[in-house]
């Protein structure tokens, strides 16, 4: 999962680096995803090592020269740290400033104040709903990763019963609801309107996003009874404060971004003209990178300096939150390399050909297409992207309430079982501190559970209206 611009590059420059024939590419792809758990599950390599061997195999059983496999691997490599290594990194820093200033302690001292017991998965998942509407999938994850180990570790939960409600939030958001990258997209490419689709995409994430989230986390806690990792934790602000930043001022700060972002979708909306100077300056400063980086500095005074920080302690706290992300940002990076070697090999493109000749109903196509390039490719985006591409000319003769339902089945399809492939995988793994089985038993059958119940929703929708 990363920011559009990388993954439309991806999808539209890419060309194949090899010729095989659809048989041996499907045989080449199962066997780098095989590749990569045996190396991760029985013999202990590091993720890092595991996806790059992975990859290089990969195209190796396709045929293509080595030469051109490291050069995919390499470009997936740099376009997703370009993408996100940066958020993950600013994230890092809001989150030692929130830590060491005692803000976080202060947002998480009010949440168990608020709400507790039964109600903090489901405020976990409210807050994570917010938050994410406006935010790209790894933004939100940086901004509420240090609320939810904390929250689990103070209040004494299970991570996945915090964790996964916050997940689920963030993940229907990116999935189903405008103005994230692929619903964006997917309504541009079936001419569907984007306000019918937003309605009806409320509609079906608000059930969903129940189901999937604090009823999952229920049995997701009992399958991955896990404690929040030490390593991510947060930790606890030396005695010597004066003071800690007032809960008002935290939350700002932190919300700043969304603001930020959701200023620049409303303009992109409303204004829709690239040459007005109100969305030229909403494009720039609503930009996930201009958008954290405002957070960090205004942080850096309403967080350091209300607690008392010196310009040397400051300093010291940037440089000690970039450190612990060092390996999650080679991991994420791989990830990305890994799904640019599958996509450059031509998986999409074999995906496609194998549904041309399928007939069955508009929504399960769509849907179903979706998920074929999803677990071949490991991105959302693109999923979305090729299959919408791949429908658009049966949304020519559908109602406006169809076309906008086409749109979130695609969605729905492009959210399905995320693996070894999808560097959100990863983000979440290392994050939360779990094993590749763990992610799989948790993140993937939760967003199995989102894709899955979306489409179910939005086939009875579809009989309704």
């Amino acid at each position: 999962m990363t920011s559009l611009s990388v993954e439309m590059l991806a999808a539209d420059a890419a060309e194949p680096i090899t010729s095989a024939g659809n048989a041996q590419l499907g045989i080449a792809v199962l066997a780098g995803i095989a590749v990569i758990v045996l190396l991760i599950t029985r013999f202990k390599v590091h993720a890092f090592l595991a996806l790059t061997i992975g990859s290089l195999a990969l195209g190796s059983f396709a045929g293509a020269a080595p030469a051109e496999t490291i050069a995919s691997f390499t470009a997936g490599l740099g376009s997703t740290v370009a993408g996100v290594g940066v958020l993950i990194a600013l994230g890092a820093i809001l989150g030692k400033l929130l830590a060491d200033s005692g803000g976080a302690d202060q947002i998480v001292d009010t949440i168990l104040a608020r709400a507790s017991g039964r109600a903090m998965p489901w405020a976990m998942m409210l807050i994570a709903s917010i938050i994410g509407l406006p935010l790209f999938f790894e933004v939100g994850i940086v901004l509420l990763i240090p609320v939810v180990l904390l929250v689990a570790k103070r209040g004494n939960y299970s991570l996945m019963r915090i964790g996964i409600p916050a997940l689920a939030g963030l993940s229907v958001m990116h999935g189903l609801i405008p103005p994230h990258p692929g619903p964006l997209v997917a309504i541009d490419a079936l001419d569907a309107n984007l306000g019918v689709t937003l309605a009806l995409g409320v509609l079906v994430a608000i059930p969903t996003v129940i189901i999937a989230g604090p009823l999952f986390s229920r049995y997701a806690a009992r399958w991955v009874d896990i404690e929040a990792p030490e390593k991510m934790i947060p930790q606890r602000p030396s005695e010597d404060l004066k003071r800690r930043p007032g809960f008002g001022a935290t939350l700002a700060t932190i919300l700043l971004p969304v603001v930020l972002m959701l200023v620049k979708a409303l303009v992109d909306i409303v204004v829709d003209d690239p040459e007005q100077g109100v969305q030229r300056v909403t494009d720039v400063i609503g930009s996930p990178l201009i958008a954290l980086l405002a957070a960090v500095v205004v942080g850096m005074f309403t967080l350091g300096r209300a607690a008392g920080f010196s310009k040397g302690r400051l300093s010291a706290t940037v440089e000690k939150s970039l450190a612990p992300i060092a390996g999650v940002l080679l991991i994420v990076g791989a990830g990305g390399g890994f799904k640019q070697t599958l996509i450059d090999a031509g998986v999409g493109r074999m995906i496609l050909d194998f549904s041309e000749n399928w007939s069955i109903p508009a929504l399960l196509l769509g849907w179903l297409i979706a998920v074929a390039i999803r677990l071949a490719t490991g991105s959302a985006t693109v999923a979305t992207i090729s299959a919408a591409g791949l429908v658009a000319p049966l949304a020519a003769d559908m109602s406006t309430s169809h076309a906008a339902l086409l749109v979130l089945a695609v969605g729905a399809g492009s959210l399905f079982f995320s693996h070894v492939n999808d560097a959100g995988f990863w983000l979440v793994k290392e994050y939360f501190g779990m094993s590749v089985g763990q992610t799989v038993k948790t993140w993937s059958f939760m967003e199995t559970i989102i894709s899955v119940v979306s489409l179910v929703f939005v086939l009875l929708l579809s009989l309704i209206l």
